[in-house]
């Protein structure tokens, strides 16, 4: 048996078993499994190690809170070491790499969303932001990050200026970086996340970009309030399960060497949320 997982801490809200497990029987994949594998932060090495030597897996997915702290136990890439965390472990030669990249950019592009030479917003300065940022400036776009802290903006910024040389971003307010205008704005906070689901990330009161495309990480629930308020002023809303979708879809392609069925998992993704 191929054995593959999640490791987190918790795991139990993971779509991801239902994703790979769904995608593994649609390609005739019948001697692959995928598991949800807790690991508590203060053990994550021997967790890995004990996962890798005694428990047959061949890769995990990693997901919070331990996307950086497994990179002192694996051969990360340069991405993975750009952005500062690691979320797919592939045990056969020790390699990490961050998948989010790929599934954020991979999923702009299946929506249309245009971003070189671009003037995005992007709001929030964690990992996933990180993940953003890196992206789309590597892309061609001129990213303008906010958050509600502007100094952990600024030194997540510096931190990608020096491990990946990105130059072609800045932080601003969020009134400053709405009357600069943006053709897209990234979400990549968990407000509005469930059960919140009446939050907003965008402060009441400023006017949103016109004709501008929002991009929201939250997946649960798929419509979220930010979406509906862009809508509303006659802009166009994307939800975020692609990105998980897709993230997935290139985690797979690495520890099988196929291509994933994307659709297959889009579905499975779905059906696992509305039973939730």
């Amino acid at each position: 048996m191929n054995k593959v997982g999640i490791i987190g801490w918790p795991v139990t809200h993971s779509l991801s078993p239902a994703m790979h497990n769904a995608a593994f029987a649609a390609l005739g994949l019948n001697d692959w499994s995928y598991e949800l594998a807790p690991i508590p932060p203060d053990i994550v090495g021997k967790g890995l190690r004990t996962l890798r030597d005694e428990g047959g897996f061949i890769g995990v997915n990693v997901t919070v809170p331990l996307k950086e702290k497994v990179i002192p136990y694996v051969k990360a890439d340069e991405r993975a070491r750009a952005i500062g965390a690691v979320n797919t472990i592939d045990f056969r030669d020790g390699s990490g790499t961050n998948t989010d990249v790929l599934g954020f950019m991979d999923d702009l592009r299946a929506y249309g969303i245009e971003v070189v030479g671009h003037r995005v917003i992007v709001l929030g300065a964690g990992g996933a932001a990180r993940a953003a940022v890196y992206g789309l400036v590597r892309a061609g776009a001129s990213v303008t990050v906010v958050n509600r802290t502007p100094q952990r903006a600024q030194v997540m910024l510096a931190d990608l200026s020096l491990s990946a040389g990105l130059m072609n971003a800045d932080v601003k307010t969020l009134d400053e970086a709405a009357e600069a205008g943006a053709s897209l704005i990234v979400n990549c906070t968990s407000v509005g996340m469930w059960p919140n689901v009446q939050e907003s990330p965008w402060i009441k009161g400023v006017p949103f970009p016109k004709n501008v495309v929002a991009y929201d990480m939250v997946y649960r629930p798929e419509r979220t309030r930010f979406m509906e308020q862009v809508e509303q002023v006659g802009g166009r809303a994307v939800g975020g399960l692609g990105m998980l979708v897709r993230q997935g879809a290139a985690a797979f392609t690495i520890w099988t060497g196929l291509s994933a069925p994307v659709e297959v998992m889009f579905s499975a993704a779905r059906n696992a949320l509305s039973a939730r």
